[in-house]
């Protein structure tokens, strides 16, 4: 009956989507936005050959940098100024998360409220500044290296000018993409950074499905391949996005309060456990440390030669960590269980939990407050990291496997880049939708003012 109601309210609310004035204009200004983002992804750093630096990205294909060029929506293969991205900021803020639920001190401040979470975010942007300013330095003394090593010159004038230069540009496009992405959250519609990264994802797709219907044409790509893929991305985003609205609720009982009335009443509610608690961290997370390796030695293999002991021993690596190898596909799917338990455990805490309730009076029934309900807590949220964490080992490793088998080495269609736009979609509707509902019912209120002044 409350599902009926709530899809009734929903077409409701969409019908009046074109008096929905203020709506629209956060719309509009959300796709301004991610046009301004766009744009600058095409804007290189000074001192930069676009044409050589292409070349240049097509040797170190396959390792991490694929990884952060497919959240950048190809910036760091064209070098732009915002190469970077917000990947500095993301791992800014999962550090920052992390140390807050360990540090005493910063647990504190998480506890303080607004203010806390002001603080927080304050030393967020610190380490994204500084992340920013190392890997900056880094991109442009390996650009300037491996140029040398390489015999392409996609630096036009290298010293420490370029290097200075290049710092500067990388801070500067990374934190100008987070204040994009706050006037999306404070004057658009939807989470900006996540929308950022998810533009970034989405503008590179017409791009692989012309390649690929090319393919199929030419004959290149086997048309059994394209339907496969085809069924196998609609099937994963419905997958997606039923096991990411699925949740464990747990019924909370509160004890008998007097009503206005002299009844006694007992409230309930329940207490809503998400399987995927994590969300799209552990692939994240995972995927960086396993490329991350494959990287460096890709680096190093260049300046080595093979028939060395350490040089055979790097090519090796590089075979056994390729993408759909069994022991990368391990590794994988190893290291997104391993974070999907950690990250969990970090961001719910079953005592912390348990004592809330304790507080408002709050019970589970048949569990005895304080620590038994903290115990249950932490077994039914055990149970059900296990099937989340088996959901993330399925839909980031089936997909790595099928473009592996298949030849087509695309990052951006891989689990974690499906995970990250289909969250961000349902969020970003759901935002529309709760829009439009408050829109509807601030038009019954005004009506209902109104038949009461003629009254």
């Amino acid at each position: 009956m409350a599902s009926r109601a709530d899809n009734i309210a929903s077409s409701l609310s969409f019908a009046n989507f074109s008096k929905a004035t203020e709506l629209k204009n956060r719309i509009w200004f959300t796709v301004g936005a991610l046009i301004v983002f766009r744009f600058l992804s095409f804007v290189p750093l000074p001192g930069i050959n676009p044409l050589i630096l292409e070349d240049l990205y097509d040797q170190t294909r396959g390792g991490i940098l694929d990884l952060f060029n497919t959240f950048s929506g190809g910036s760091l293969e064209r070098m732009s100024l915002i190469a970077l991205g917000v990947m500095p900021y993301i791992t800014a803020s999962i550090v920052v998360q992390l140390a807050a639920s360990l540090h005493p001190s910063l647990m504190a401040l998480k506890k303080e409220g607004e203010a806390g979470r002001k603080k927080l975010n304050q030393y967020t942007r610190y380490g994204t500044v500084l992340l920013c300013a190392v890997q900056g330095w880094f991109i442009a003394t390996g650009l300037e290296a491996y140029s040398a090593q390489s015999g392409l010159q996609a630096v036009v004038a290298p010293g420490y000018m370029f290097r200075v230069g290049a710092v500067i540009s990388l801070v500067g496009g990374t934190m100008f993409l987070l204040w994009l992405g706050e006037q999306i959250t404070s004057r658009g519609i939807g989470n900006g950074v996540s929308l950022i990264i998810m533009a970034g994802i989405v503008a590179q797709m017409p791009t692989f499905i012309a390649n690929l219907f090319e393919g199929g044409r030419t004959g290149s790509v086997n048309s059994f391949v394209i339907v496969a893929l085809v069924v196998l991305i609609v099937a994963m985003i419905l997958f997606i996005c039923f096991m990411e609205r699925a949740q464990r609720r747990l019924l909370i009982q509160y004890p008998k309060r007097a009503t206005q009335r002299g009844m006694m009443q007992a409230d309930r509610s329940h207490l809503p456990l998400k399987i995927n608690t994590a969300g799209v961290i552990p692939p994240i997370f995972a995927s960086s440390l396993l490329l991350l390796p494959l990287t460096i030695t890709q680096f190093a293999g260049k300046s080595m030669s093979t028939e060395s002991a350490v040089g055979g021993v790097i090519v090796t690596l590089n075979q056994y960590l390729a993408h759909g190898k069994p022991l990368y596909m391990a590794l994988y799917a190893a290291g997104i269980i391993f974070f999907c338990f950690f990250y969990t455990a970090i961001v719910f805490n079953p005592e912390e939990t348990s004592e809330n309730l304790k507080k408002n009076g709050g019970f589970i029934p048949g569990i005895r407050p304080g620590k038994n309900t903290a115990t249950y807590l932490d077994y039914v949220l055990t149970r059900i990291t296990v099937i989340g964490a088996a959901y993330l080992t399925i839909v980031c490793v089936v997909p790595e496997y099928f473009l592996a088998q298949t030849g087509m080495h695309l990052m951006f269609m891989g689990g974690t880049s499906l995970l990250i736009v289909v969250n961000v979609t349902v969020d970003t509707i759901t935002q529309i939708q709760s829009h439009l509902l408050a829109h509807q019912y601030g038009d019954l209120i005004k009506k209902a003012k109104l038949k009461g002044r003629l009254r």
